[in-house]
């Protein structure tokens, strides 16, 4: 079995959990016995890895749309004779969709996010945005598999593209690498990044995006107690105005309390990892999150979970037990805001339960989200396709 992996992200860039998940999938396909053959095409340079495909030159000042879907045309091109295509994300579906109007290749899609449930990047994008949906849609309707990274997400895959088969979408998990992903406890690389390692801290990280919350939690920061420390690891906005505005409140909540800091990087997991096990509880104030693997990584790192109970959250995040879950309304955003402030507080107050919930997210990460039984359910998925092509 010889499959093409299509995707934009791969080592080292790579800025989303999109690009986490196709790193180690990838690792873990190529480690099974008797497992596929492995081709990841990745955009951007060389890669000792990956084949890296670059925005074709006539198209270097084009929307970025157009170039995501130059670099897919280049792609689709180095895909012939792969046996199929598994693409992730619409920058990469172009390229699994053009192989199997081309070659005949069938199509594997995996749904880390949908376009349909980001309408602010109508505003960011403009016609890059509709070009992108266009993508997504047809790639996903085209497509001999989709695989959903949660149940919650398969519920918005047939939503959002209610004309898809189901019998066509799956459901195979996000996993975590639990050997990178530990607890590391350095009190003198927290320091470094100059957090306090020993003031109670909640922490975020991730990219400044609509999606992610930031907003929100810097909104419920106001309501923490004053001894609350809150640490914001977040870096690559989506646009210039999304970056001042974090920065305009982070600036205006440190002229009123102290121990809040903005650390504007995606750092290196040698001093992620000991942010993370430093904390006394993570948060995750996402308005749109299919799974979320910051969520298991942060339970991987044996870190307590405070998170919004929307998307795929609710089935990495055991609610009581590894972590607590908000609702979250959009008509309703003070009332959010209010309960993220009330859960963080309540584990920043009594520790021991944190750490007791972040040994139980520990645990569940070692039984449920280990890589290779991903990858094993993953191939499942390319035998069927191949079986029903056959």
């Amino acid at each position: 079995m010889h499959i093409g992996i299509v995707t934009r992200e791969w080592p080292p860039d790579v800025y989303g959990g999109a690009g986490v998940h196709v790193e180690h999938l990838a690792a873990a396909l190529r480690g099974l016995e008797d497992g596929p053959r492995v081709d990841v095409h990745c955009f951007g340079g060389e890669r000792a890895d990956a084949v890296g495909h670059a925005v074709p030159a006539g198209l270097r000042e084009a929307n970025g749309a157009l170039q995501a879907l130059g670099v897919d045309v280049e792609i689709a091109g180095a895909l012939a004779g792969v046996d199929l295509v598994h693409s992730h994300t619409w920058y990469a579906n172009g390229a699994g969709l053009f192989a199997g109007l081309v070659h005949g290749t069938p199509h594997v899609v995996t749904a880390h996010s949908l376009e349909p449930r980001r309408p602010w990047k109508a505003d960011q994008l403009g016609g890059g945005y509709r070009l992108s949906s266009w993508v997504e849609r047809t790639a996903y309707l085209a497509a001999d598999a989709v695989i959903a990274v949660s149940n919650g997400m398969r519920a918005d895959v047939l939503d959002a593209y209610p004309d898809l088969d189901p019998a066509r979408v799956h459901v195979v998990g996000n996993g975590v690498d639990a050997q990178a992903y530990r607890p590391v406890a350095d009190p003198d690389v927290v320091r470094s990044l100059g957090v306090d390692p020993d003031r109670p801290y909640a922490l975020f990280v991730g990219r400044i995006t609509r999606q992610k919350g930031v907003t929100h939690l810097l909104a419920a920061a106001e309501q923490l107690p004053a001894e609350a420390g809150l640490v914001l690891c977040a870096g690559a906005a989506d646009t210039p105005e999304e970056r001042r505005q974090v920065a305009d409140a982070v600036a205006a909540l440190q002229e009123r309390r102290d121990g809040v800091v903005w650390i504007e990087a995606m750092l290196p997991r040698e001093q992620l990892v000991p942010l993370i096990t430093g904390a006394t509880v993570f948060v995750v104030p996402s308005v749109y999150e299919p799974l979320g693997i910051v969520n298991l990584e942060a339970a991987a790192c044996a870190t307590a979970v405070v998170a919004s109970a929307v998307g795929g959250i609710p089935e990495v995040v055991d609610d009581g037990r590894t972590g607590l879950l908000v609702p979250y309304d959009p008509g309703d955003t003070a009332a959010f805001e209010a309960g993220l402030a009330a859960r963080v507080a309540e584990l920043l107050a009594d520790p021991a339960r944190a750490a007791a919930m972040g040994a139980a997210g520990r645990e569940r990460v070692l039984a449920e989200f280990g890589w290779p039984a991903i990858a094993r359910q993953t191939v499942e998925v390319y035998a069927a396709v191949l079986a029903g092509r056959g």
